[in-house]
């Protein structure tokens, strides 16, 4: 089986530092139990014990709080759960194979909380009852890790709660903190400061496409096409590569540029990208939406017999509500994530033109298109070519500024038809 760090994908410098880490990690573990062996025996030196064999702290290559960076698909959240799971391995390697490295990889483990946000941004609620919980004696007597993705989506308040658990970390937390590097200042700099950077780069296809065949089992010719397509995205490669429903999406914004013939083409172009994007989120959240408020009625007593039951469920409608709410929010985020794949795969097609115009020595992004791509450049010529890409990354960051999405898409379209 192999070790934690096996899924890291093209990452060599990002894994040797976080073996070493672990390593240091597990050497604070061996010389606080010698500590402790030594009190319980009556020592009176046990501060002693706390350094490791030849004056050496074992704490040098080990912090509490780290921030992995890196632009999207290079696998922030992947070498996080390895690191926590090299953290709880008992042989301190991230084996793979002890307990430790498979209830944390596997989602299970006691002692690693693992945030997500769904929506839109994380609150300061969820915050402070994650770091209270975090503060206490880990179960199994290694570490009580905390891996929160997207931290870039804290709020300021929820931000400020987890800078006072940095600032004053309980003896055997770690936090491990996710962020693109794309906005590093989303994450304010007083945390940045305390914690230690492990940058991620964007990998390679090739190492992608033996990702894809060792991992997945996909044939060699289709992981190759995936990951390019991808453009080094992990997720979005195995996602074409294994779901037809994706490449029918991929392929519908890719004929974008052939339907951009005037104005009203471009306001249906753009009505039909965001109605695309509403249905795959819609999708995406239906089922777990449905499974989430069946739950919370029937804790609410929804369908009950008993007296007083009826009266019970008719007050909880602020928690229906609530729900509602989060979902709503959910569903916002599905979307928007939804959109930018597409805008993804769009900027892709623009660059290809861009390097054809120029006559750039380097492979296609969308070798399927780059029939079209290469007549769209000898139409556009290199500064139309770069002007249409600018217009495809100026969409990206006006949604990601929270432009409503229907508008941004719309002057997008229209700058790409008038070029």
């Amino acid at each position: 089986m192999p070790d934690v760090f096996a899924d890291l994908v093209g990452q060599d410098e990002a894994v040797a530092e976080l073996r070493r880490a672990a390593a240091a990690a597990a050497a604070v573990l061996r010389a606080s139990d010698r500590a402790s062996a030594l009190v319980a025996a009556g020592a009176t030196d046990a501060a002693s014990a706390d350094a490791a064999p030849g004056g050496v702290d074992p704490a040098a290559g080990m912090t509490h709080a780290w921030i992995f960076t890196g632009p999207p698909g290079s696998g922030r959240s992947v070498a996080a759960r390895a690191f926590a799971a090299a953290l709880q391995c008992v042989h301190g390697t991230g084996c793979g194979e002890c307990q430790g490295c498979r209830t944390t990889m596997g989602g299970t483990h006691a002692d690693v909380r693992l945030v997500v946000p769904e929506g839109l941004s994380i609150g300061v609620n969820e915050m402070r009852a994650l770091v209270l919980r975090a503060a206490s004696t880990p179960s199994g007597g290694r570490w009580q890790v905390v891996v929160i993705e997207d931290a870039d989506r804290l709020t300021e308040a929820a931000g400020n709660a987890l800078l006072k658990a940095i600032e004053e970390p309980p003896p055997r937390t770690v936090f491990l903190l996710c962020a693109p590097s794309t906005h590093p200042d989303d994450i304010s700099v007083t945390i940045r400061s305390r914690c230690r950077v492990v940058p991620l780069r964007q990998p390679p296809a090739g190492a992608v496409a033996e990702v894809l065949v060792r991992r997945d089992g996909i044939a060699p010719d289709v992981a190759q096409w995936a990951a390019a397509a991808a453009q080094g995205h992990v997720g979005r490669a195995r996602r074409l590569a294994r779901d037809p429903e994706a490449r029918k999406r991929r392929e519908a914004v890719l004929a974008v540029p052939r339907r951009l013939t005037g104005v009203g083409a471009a306001f249906d172009a753009a009505s039909a990208l965001i109605e695309a994007a509403e249905a795959e989120a819609e999708a995406s959240v239906v089922e777990a939406d449905a499974a989430e408020r069946a739950a919370l009625e029937t804790a609410l007593g929804a369908g009950g017999t008993g007296r007083g039951a009826a009266g019970a469920f008719r007050g909880a409608a602020g928690q229906l509500k609530e729900l509602e709410k989060r979902q709503k929010s959910r569903a916002t985020r599905a979307q928007r994530d939804a959109l930018d794949r597409a805008l993804v795969d769009l900027a892709g097609f623009y660059r290809d033109a861009l390097t054809m115009a120029l006559r750039a020595p380097v492979a296609p992004v969308h070798t399927d298109t780059a029939a079209l791509a290469g007549a769209g450049a000898q139409k556009w010529d290199a500064e139309g070519a770069l002007r249409r890409l600018e217009a495809v990354l100026a969409c990206r960051a006006a949604i990601e500024a929270n432009v409503k999405p229907r508008i941004a898409v719309e002057a997008m379209m229209l700058a790409l038809w008038k070029g």
